[in-house]
């Protein structure tokens, strides 16, 4: 065919389409496909959230849900009304498949993976990500939001914030907020007029190399506590907890980072044991990003430690109570394992960790013994002793000796 029946051809094909689509009445717009719908429906809700548009946030539960679970999402909203967010967002990243989920009466229900990334105002750097285990409804062409529990049957659970569990009330100070509930004033009054002291004792040891802004949390209740730190820190043993979501590899930042104060054991500490916990676990915020999983525990909690006595002028004796009377009939033979730091061999671990920075840093100096914690806490227990060699020109054995004399000579 030449190329201009070609031409032709299209000129005549076009002119016929145009007017077949003049002839044919317009069709009514079809509804969005579901993701659509339910991606607007969460842009809804975050701008809500962010806006303070109650009305709009509850304009995306479903009427039909159960009335408890509506109550609880107006409750959250009410419980964000202080807390200063700075991003607060959804995801879809997939799908999650329903089979033995019991549905509610719906048109159709769909449950994609939700993720929800949120950023504190003055504590984030970046934004924390978190699984909502959301189930939507559509009635009426019409998709809402239905439950957050009713995926649980397949091990899903929606992640809980503090904002979950009552009214929060935020404390703001130089070095970042305590947030707390009604019931903590107190305890959060006693944190906000430490946070700033601690976040510049860390700073003096570590460095600038952190973003030197805290959130420090006092949970209102053991669930509250569960749901922020793991069952395995909430425990009244354990006065305060420095936790984080994950700790970004190629950037060396650590996201989510909080120090969750246990109420009842915090609470009942005395002024310098709480300067002295906030202090440990900042030391833990600030360091995170540049820890490897499988850091040797003495090396972690040790240095801490030593950032939370720094200056106490507390003398070992008292500091290290179980360690004194340990050394008085016999010096440690080894390290403490990182089992140790756990269950009835816990504290005396910490003393013996604290104690063994101690001993460095007489050793090394301050800067020495900063710049070794830099190398040993990116290395797992396989790798210490080729860092110690290069380090100081002696092994694991040899850093054992120097420890023990050392002890003789401070517990003497």
């Amino acid at each position: 065919m030449s190329r201009i029946r070609v031409v032709l051809a299209v000129v005549v094909a076009v002119t016929f389409l145009v007017g077949l689509v003049t002839a044919v009445a317009p069709t009514t717009p079809t509804a969005p496909p579901r993701a659509d719908a339910v991606r607007a429906l969460l842009d809804q809700r975050a701008r809500a959230v962010l806006d303070r548009d109650e009305a709009a946030f509850g304009a995306v539960l479903d009427p039909r849900a159960d009335a408890g679970f509506r109550q609880r999402q107006l409750d959250l909203f009410r419980n964000l009304a202080d807390v200063p967010l700075a991003e607060w967002e959804y995801r879809i990243e997939g799908e999650i498949d329903l089979s033995g989920v019991a549905l509610p009466a719906a048109d159709e229900a769909w449950a994609p993976d939700v993720r929800l990334s949120y950023r504190l105002g003055g504590v984030d750097v970046e934004p924390s990500s978190q699984g909502m285990a959301y189930l939507f409804t559509r009635h009426d062409g019409r998709w809402y939001l239905n439950s957050d529990t009713a995926l649980e049957p397949l091990g899903r659970r929606t992640w809980r914030g503090p904002w979950d569990f009552g009214p929060c009330h935020v404390l703001t100070g130089t070095g970042g907020f305590v947030l707390s509930h009604p019931g903590g004033e107190a305890l959060a009054a006693r944190a906000l007029a430490e946070l700033d002291g601690a976040v510049t004792a860390v700073t003096e040891v570590w460095g600038e190399a952190w973003a030197r802004q805290v959130a420090v949390l006092v949970p209102a209740s053991p669930d509250e506590m569960v749901a922020l730190v793991g069952p395995g820190f909430a425990t009244g043993a354990i006065a305060g907890v420095a936790v984080a979501d994950r700790v970004d590899p190629d950037t060396h930042t650590a996201l989510g980072q909080r120090v969750v104060l246990n109420p009842d054991s915090a609470g009942a500490l005395s002024p310098l044991s709480l300067r002295v916990l906030l202090r440990h676990e900042i030391t833990h915020i600030a360091t995170r990003g540049q820890t490897v999983d499988g850091a040797p525990m003495w090396v972690l909690e040790g240095f801490a430690d030593y950032v939370g006595y720094r200056r106490s002028d507390v003398p070992p004796t008292r500091a290290a109570p179980l360690l004194a009377a340990q050394v008085r009939r016999s010096v440690p033979s080894a390290l403490p394992a990182d089992a140790d730091f756990r269950g009835d061999a816990m504290e005396l671990a910490y003393q013996q960790a604290w104690s063994v920075h101690l001993y460095l840093a007489s050793s090394l100096g301050e800067p020495g013994l900063v710049a070794l914690h830099r190398r040993l806490a990116r290395v797992r227990a396989s790798e210490v002793d080729g860092v110690l060699l290069e380090a100081t020109g002696g092994d694991t054995a040899a850093l054992v000796r120097g420890w023990q004399d050392f002890l003789r000579r401070t517990f003497p």
